[in-house]
């Protein structure tokens, strides 16, 4: 089971959750063909959380890459990263952007 939190960047408006879920659907490769579910890999989409339920192996780097693949689209512009939270799930996170407070003169 693996899980894909993006409750911030839903929260915000940068993403949909549905239209994220549908993306991974269309690309999850199973015995090399992608959108060849067919059951055994089952996406379910809560509020803002997408959950993978694979009978079939399926790294967890799998999502990590495919969730990039999304990030160059459209989430990389709002400043999003993928960050593991635990040993089965990641969750989308703003980059730290510090700036010099004391500026220069």
């Amino acid at each position: 089971k693996r899980t894909l939190d993006c409750t911030r960047s839903v929260e915000d408006g940068i993403m949909d959750a549905t239209n994220f879920e549908q993306f991974l659907q269309e690309r999850i490769k199973v015995n090399g063909e992608t959108g060849n579910l067919s059951g055994r890999v089952v996406t379910t989409e809560g509020r803002s959380k997408i959950t993978i339920t694979p009978e079939v192996p399926f790294p967890k780097r799998y999502l990590k890459y495919l969730t990039k693949n999304i990030s160059r689209i459209i989430i990389y512009v709002m400043g999003l990263h993928t960050v593991a939270n635990s040993r089965e799930s990641y969750k989308l996170h703003y980059f730290q952007i510090y700036q010099d407070e004391e500026g220069e003169d």
